[in-house]
């Protein structure tokens, strides 16, 4: 039986399953340790483990941002102190510029899965830390409404060719 927060994403068994993750303000974090775990071969975290694997990864992604300060110091909306000081609070989202440094803290690449309006089928919106390879990445379901849930391959499931 599939557990109550995993969901199919359609009727065929082979489609990834997305894995429902509390709109808290550390939704992207959550999703990323999650699916780490998942790529790592681990179990699904508890939702309290994965609350304190989300608030890790959130403060070494900032930690990342000071690190690469004059890479990411261009494209960092506003002033770039601030930018880092109010990301480390654990209620604000998160974006494209924390999953950059997310697979930079992790060394694993990082996929953004976004629903078709119109198919309903999963399409790749970014890829990130492709350097550290493209084979089983971390899987993350970006809503168009800021929210970010956990994906992972159907038990026994080859890789999925979107």
């Amino acid at each position: 039986m599939m557990p109550k927060r995993e969901t199919s994403l359609g009727k065929d068994p082979a489609q990834f399953r997305k894995i429902c993750i509390p709109g808290d303000g550390r939704c992207l974090f959550r999703s990323v340790v999650h699916g780490a775990c998942l790529r790592s071969g681990n179990s699904s975290p508890s939702e309290s483990h994965q609350k304190e694997l989300a608030d890790d990864l959130r403060a070494k992604v900032a930690d990342e941002f000071v690190k690469r300060r004059a890479d990411t110091e261009w494209y960092l909306e506003g002033d770039f102190d601030r930018y880092v000081v109010h990301m480390r609070q654990p209620h604000i989202w998160g974006g494209e510029p924390e999953l950059l440094m997310a697979s930079h803290v992790l060394q694993m690449p990082i996929t953004v899965y976004m629903k078709g309006k119109n198919s309903g089928s999963l399409k790749t919106i970014a890829e990130y830390g492709q350097e550290y390879g493209k084979h089983n990445p971390i899987r993350v379901l970006y809503h168009s409404y800021g929210h970010y849930d956990a994906l992972r391959n159907p038990i026994g499931g080859a890789e999925s060719k979107l």
